[in-house]
């Protein structure tokens, strides 16, 4: 009977889309019967905000455009007046009134601003990341947003590329898993309302792969290694029904994926289902003349065949599609199977019906950065904190005493929001000194200095203090500096040391080819340690650092990424012990930058080094350091300590489709309530190609007392042993399988079961 239920609503529901599908199709061929030529290919045109003035928008050279009906959309227009002065140019004074799409690089917050993607990614809690999605939904599309350039979902196992900031980290199934919540979190269950935008998965495809790690270069991989590592994450937002994805700047088989009809056509729409509309990055068609493609005319004609829909910024599109089809180069039936699909998208956005949908100004003025949503990103940002070392429990610290707060990130608000954090209100962020003051109480003391600067190099610090994140570099001698934080360390109880990277130098082109903390800050840190004072790393990153001599030294390191507006508030919870930190890794973080690229899921050798062992000779393995990282993927310590029992299987010897059970037992062995992702990985002992040492095939994060033990299972089927073999069929082989449940990626317990077609 209830078969039969879920059988007749899925019927329901599938007649209902069918219905709106075939109601969408009637209103566009009957709105593109009536568009010029020029008008299509101006659908196709995304130029950027431009000149565009409240009060003055008629009189730029943008508007002109969008009354001649050659503009689609414009995208890093902020305030509800702006958009709604310029959508009345499209629908009042266009000759088809067709609205204007308005995107903007919302990528972990509006105005609330939450950790940078890399530090969510950290929570592991898909819950949490999918409200922080919702509630930047909120604001975005209270400000007249209606489309995002997010969730960003490239895979990246090499910490000198800078946009690892922006992603979830190393692993296909977590990115995949995140990737969905985020577009659910952007998109909700439907557009009906004015509180849900369009989301744009991006950068497709591989562009966390670029060679060394700089940004915008090339990318070259197998086939199947594409489809087991990279891309599963851009299918799993595919198939949580993202409206639209962006192209990358890289090449992929020599071909740049914007020009690529193999991704584009062949893959995303023939392949995946895809039924958006694909945009390209920032003048990603006019870039491909220096890829060698030829000039704009061929480069757009290129992008146009492969399946672009629409053109960032270049006008490529807009100034030499005519031309082109004139001349054979590109079909009517091409221009128009892209027109369509941006025209879909406004329809399903509902802005035929009512272009204003997103220009409620009482919305904006009750629903951005508002306390709830500040409450929620400063929780979500205490979550995402991982705690890599904690020697002799000197963290949580008391709320007695004295503190010296010491280094160039202490009293810095704003580098808080990290990376790509556009919409933000600098002057609003928290700075660590701040949330320490304020979550103290009145029993502690802070003290508080400099120390060093930045780095010892003063334009290094201006490239690393852009978009208006100033570092307020200090002019006197680095020795009186030093001294200065010296003088305060000696009259306090515990050093809380605030260092690291600064905002910008992760994100868009800051790729870096030394990984280290940067050494005027590695001084100050050295010779704090030297004190003998408890020293305290509060640790700013954007990517994974090699911390090689901190681990070695340093007795207790907090890493808190860049935690968004509330990041002071949310670090002083952490530190004061107000939350217990339970953030786990999403990359690994390795001795020094020589072992790059390391990644859990790596592939065996013919020579493995054995177990626990540092060096042997013909084996693969360096001369000068351990093939191990500092800290493993999925490593996190936490205030209390975790106990795990052997894994019982519901069986060892399975055939065909049945499902697996394995469980464990964790008990909280520590005296403070904390929660544990206990973390699955199964390793495919044999197989027709080589298969990685382990992979992560499931994970709950769980909420465990003092003293209390909780069962934790996993179901297991045939679907999760599935890859792609050499000739790309995505199935699973038969044989030995190899189970492990921990604590993260090196620390499990292992089982072994025998499973036959």
């Amino acid at each position: 009977m209830k078969r039969r239920i879920i059988l007749l609503v899925l019927c329901i529901v599938s007649l209902n889309s069918f219905a709106q599908d075939a109601k969408m199709k009637t209103f566009v061929d009957a709105l593109m019967k009536k568009m010029t030529l020029e008008e299509k290919i101006g659908q196709l045109n995304l130029p950027g905000s431009g000149d565009i003035v409240t009060g003055q928008a008629g009189n730029s050279d943008i508007a002109k455009k969008i009354e001649q009906g050659k503009v689609g959309g414009l995208f890093n227009i902020k305030s509800v007046a702006k958009i709604k002065e310029v959508q009345k140019l499209a629908v009042e004074k266009s000759r088809l009134k067709i609205p204007l799409i308005f995107g903007m690089d919302v990528i972990h917050g509006y105005e609330t601003v939450f950790p940078i993607p890399l530090g969510l990614s950290c929570t592991w809690d898909m819950d949490l990341i999918k409200r922080s999605a919702r509630i930047a939904a909120i604001e975005a599309s209270a400000d007249g947003i209606n489309w995002t350039f997010s969730p960003m979902v490239d895979i990246a196992r090499d910490p000198r590329w800078g946009r690892i900031a922006e992603g979830s980290g190393e692993d296909p199934y977590l990115g995949s898993q995140i990737a969905k919540a985020m577009v659910n979190g952007y998109q909700g269950s439907s557009y009906a309302g004015n509180t849900s935008i369009m989301s744009c998965v991006k950068h497709y495809a591989m562009y966390g792969a670029a060679e060394a790690g700089r940004d915008y270069n090339t990318t070259d991989m197998s086939h199947q290694r594409m489809f087991n590592e990279y891309l599963p994450p851009y299918k799993a937002a595919v198939d949580a029904g993202v409206g639209s994805v962006m192209a990358s700047f890289n090449d992929v088989d020599g071909v740049p994926a914007t020009a690529s009809k193999w991704l584009m056509t062949d893959v995303l729409r023939k392949q995946w289902g895809f039924k958006g509309f694909v945009v390209t990055d920032y003048t990603g068609i006019n870039e491909m003349i220096e890829h060698g493609i030829g000039d704009l005319q061929t480069a757009s004609a290129r992008a146009l065949m492969a399946g672009i829909d629409m053109d960032m910024v270049g006008e490529g599109l807009l100034t030499t599609t005519q031309k082109s089809l004139k001349e054979g180069k590109v079909t009517l039936a091409q221009i128009d199977a892209a027109c369509r699909r941006i025209l879909e998208a406004k329809y399903k956005l509902g802005l035929f019906e009512n272009p204003y949908k997103y220009c409620d100004e009482n919305r904006a003025k009750t629903e951005v950065f508002t306390a709830a949503n500040r409450k929620e990103a400063r929780a979500t940002a205490a979550q995402s904190f991982v705690l890599l070392k904690n020697q002799n429990n000197i963290l949580p610290i008391k709320k007695t005493g004295t503190i010296a707060l010491i280094g160039p990130l202490a009293d810095n608000k704003e580098n808080m929001p990290g990376t790509w954090s556009v919409a933000a209100d600098f002057s609003k962020a928290t700075s660590l000194l701040t949330g320490l003051k304020e979550v103290a109480g009145s029993q502690v003391k802070i003290l508080t200095a400099r120390g060093s600067n930045l780095d010892e190099d003063s334009l290094f610090e201006d490239r690393a203090g852009m978009f208006g994140k100033s570092l307020h570099r200090d002019s006197r001698p680095a020795a009186v500096i030093l001294q200065e934080a010296l003088d305060i360390a000696k009259q306090s109880d515990v050093i809380v040391a605030a260092l690291g990277e600064s905002a910008e130098m992760s994100g868009e082109s800051s790729s870096r080819s030394n990984i280290s903390i940067p050494k005027a800050q590695q001084d100050l840190l050295k010779a704090l340690v030297q004190t003998g004072k408890p020293v305290v790393l509060v640790l700013f990153t954007g990517r994974p650092l090699a911390l090689k001599w901190e681990n070695d030294h340093v007795p207790a390191i907090l890493n808190v990424w860049f935690g968004g507006s509330e990041a002071g508030y949310a670090i002083a919870d952490v530190l004061f012990g107000d939350v217990n930190p339970s953030g786990k890794l999403s990359t690994t973080f390795p001795q020094n930058v020589g072992q790059v690229p390391i990644y859990y899921a790596h592939k065996n050798t013919g020579r493995p080094l054995a177990e626990g062992k540092w060096f042997e000779k013909f084996r693969s393995n360096y001369l000068d350091v351990s093939n191990e990282p500092v800290y493993p993927f999925g490593y996190g310590l936490s205030y209390t300590s975790f106990s795990y029992s052997d894994i019982k299987l519901s069986n060892t010897a399975l055939k065909g489709n049945q499902t697996l059970t394995a469980t464990v037992s964790v008990t909280n062995t520590g005296s403070y309530d904390g929660k544990e992702v206990v973390q699955l990985y199964i390793r495919d002992v044999v197989g027709s190609v080589t298969r990685p040492v382990k992979e992560l095939k499931g994970f709950q994060k769980i909420a465990i007392k003092a003293g209390e033990t909780k069962t934790v299972s996993f179901s297991i089927s045939p679907n999760d042993l599935k890859f792609y073999n050499y000739d790309l069929k995505y199935d699973w082989e038969a044989g030995d399988f190899e189970i492990m449940i921990g604590t993260n990626s090196k620390d499990v317990k292992k089982a072994k079961v025998n499973w036959v077609k």
